[in-house]
């Protein structure tokens, strides 16, 4: 049994974006039995650049499942860019998942933005002014919606997608000051809290490809600045054993887990 899962975030779609994933994307039936978007399809978070991600992911002869990142809030028009992209058959998760029929098993993905607050050590936490508590209350609330949704799902394989990083790992290469604003460790422990194949996120632009949750689950940064391609894919089965990468107009490279 083998489920083949492209991946990629952050691809920050305006107008003069518009036809540079297209060309790999044709391809994806091939490559991939689904698409999965780690969040920041846009720069601002506006309708008219949700029609760009519409005309680029949409139709595409795949499932295509997303989360939002908070580029994709900016400008506070949120439902109309879910909307847009629904309109297109582009799925939108936040705080739940879906079940993908897929040829080699049934393919589950949960997914939320979550949100930042830091990592084990150097995080904050509940406590003093309104606002801070609130920061954190936040997070709490992001990370107890996707274990929830991974809890609920029946099916043979499990992902995470989120926007932001469930582990320090996938940042290294961004500034240490800013590792609270990237993620934080409660949407680590959710992913944990399941038996997950696979953890997927972006936000990252300068962070590195592979982590690993504490309890041992692979985490993957797709964030194109990262990837430096149209999407990655990987094949999940009985375990995590192979990375393959499709590029713009090159898919098809396939390099082997390390």
């Amino acid at each position: 049994m083998v489920i083949r899962v492209a991946a990629v975030g952050d691809v920050h779609m305006d107008e003069d974006v518009v036809g540079r994933f297209r060309p790999a994307l044709e391809e994806l039936p091939d490559h991939a039995d689904a698409l999965l978007l780690a969040g920041d399809l846009t720069r601002h978070g506006t309708e008219a650049e949700a029609r760009c991600v519409a005309r680029e992911f949409g139709n595409l002869g795949v499932p295509v499942i997303s989360v939002l990142g908070n580029h994709d809030h900016q400008c506070d028009q949120v439902p109309q860019v879910v909307r847009t992209l629904e309109d297109v058959g582009i799925t939108v998760l936040e705080g739940n998942g879906v079940v993908l029929e897929c040829a080699g098993g049934r393919l589950g993905v949960a997914g939320v933005k979550g949100f930042g607050g830091g990592f084990a050590g150097r995080c904050a936490t509940d406590f003093g002014e309104p606002e801070t508590k609130a920061f954190v209350r936040t997070a709490n609330d992001s990370a107890d919606a996707l274990g929830r949704a991974l809890r609920e799902l029946d099916c043979d394989l499990l992902v995470a997608l989120t926007h932001y990083s469930p582990v320090p790992d996938t940042l290294a290469g961004e500034p240490l000051e800013i590792y609270p604003f990237l993620g934080c460790y409660q949407l680590g422990q959710a992913i944990d809290s399941v038996p997950t194949a696979l953890a997927l996120h972006g936000h990252a632009h300068h962070g590195t490809e592979r982590g690993t949750t504490p309890g041992g689950v692979r985490v993957r940064n797709v964030a194109h600045p990262v990837i430096k391609q149209a999407y990655s894919v990987f094949h999940l089965g009985d375990h995590l054993d192979q990375h393959q990468v499709s590029g713009i107009g090159q898919p098809g490279t396939a390099r082997s887990w390390s």
